[in-house]
């Protein structure tokens, strides 16, 4: 059921078909609050497991247009976790010294280890979403060898190298895209305008940024295509209902890990030798 939402290489996204409203995997909002309740408690146990076995880590990685509700839905579905192994990186406009190294340093420093849980909050396909849109690169410092031309389709050749690496080192990456409509954006602006307490979240550089709409939409397109892989797909998410896009997103976190099957370390004989001598030890201290 989820791999209408699933793109891996295999076939092409085509944005302008891919719908921002249907919820045809639950009937209403309480149904999806309830599966999404349940899904938590899963995960939660799955991370203590991944946690503990360690051979494994995951990035959870989400893009988005402005208001499409990335934090609201990492907080919604990845609140239940323990903080141990679990952190979220948030990329924000790059800094002088980040500006100073290569594209993809400062994603460096943020890929988890194994056991660990990272929730990219924007990521590496800000160079290549923003990045395209306002042409950023033509005013970055670089070699003279280094074409404008070509500075878009090396990024994706080398986005797609580097996760390529991670999941070669037990590293998965999951995407998603949280595809929200230009009239439901309207409204969550107006929302943040109308109501006291969302005051706060109204920028007015992330109104302007509506001039570039579909200027945004080729590129996460062309960013999708080009960098959709089997071994880290992406998930095109609807987003203009925020209870099922947060339930739908708890469906694929909870399919991801399953499918690595995290398991408590078994105990050797030897430790269970161990684990008799120490239970005696304290018996008699009671």
């Amino acid at each position: 059921m989820l791999s209408q939402y699933c793109f891996d290489g295999s076939k092409k996204f085509r944005i302008n078909e891919a719908s921002t409203s249907e919820t045809h995997m639950c009937k209403d909002k309480e149904e999806a609050a309830q599966k999404l309740d349940q899904n938590n408690k899963k995960i939660d146990e799955l991370q203590q497991k991944l946690y503990a076995e360690k051979k494994e880590g995951v990035i959870f990685l989400f893009q988005a247009m402005d208001a499409a509700g990335k934090d609201g839905t990492i907080r919604a579905v990845l609140q239940c976790l323990s903080p141990h192994g679990v952190f979220e990186a948030a990329f924000k406009q790059p800094s002088s010294n980040e500006l100073a190294h290569d594209f993809l340093w400062r994603v460096e420093q943020q890929v988890p280890a194994k056991g660990e849980i990272a929730i990219f909050n924007r990521s590496q396909y800000e160079d290549v979403l923003i990045g395209k849109v306002k042409k950023l690169y033509e005013t970055q410092g670089h070699a003279d060898r280094i074409k404008n031309d070509d500075v878009i389709k090396d990024r994706y050749e080398d986005i797609c190298h580097f996760e390529k690496y991670l999941y070669r080192n037990s590293v998965r990456t999951v995407k998603f895209f949280l595809h929200v409509s230009k009239e439901e954006q309207a409204k969550r602006f107006l929302a943040r305008l109308d109501e006291p307490e969302k005051n706060w979240k109204f920028s007015a550089g992330d109104y302007s940024e509506r001039q570039y709409w579909d200027a945004y939409q080729k590129a996460f397109e062309d960013a999708i295509n080009a960098t959709a892989t089997k071994e880290c797909p992406w998930y095109v998410i609807p987003a203009d209902h925020k209870w099922y896009m947060r339930y739908l997103v708890s469906e694929i976190i909870l399919k991801t890990l399953k499918d690595m099957d995290p398991q408590y370390p078994k105990v050797t004989k030897e430790r269970e030798a161990e684990f008799a001598r120490y239970r005696k030890e304290l018996e008699q201290e009671i």
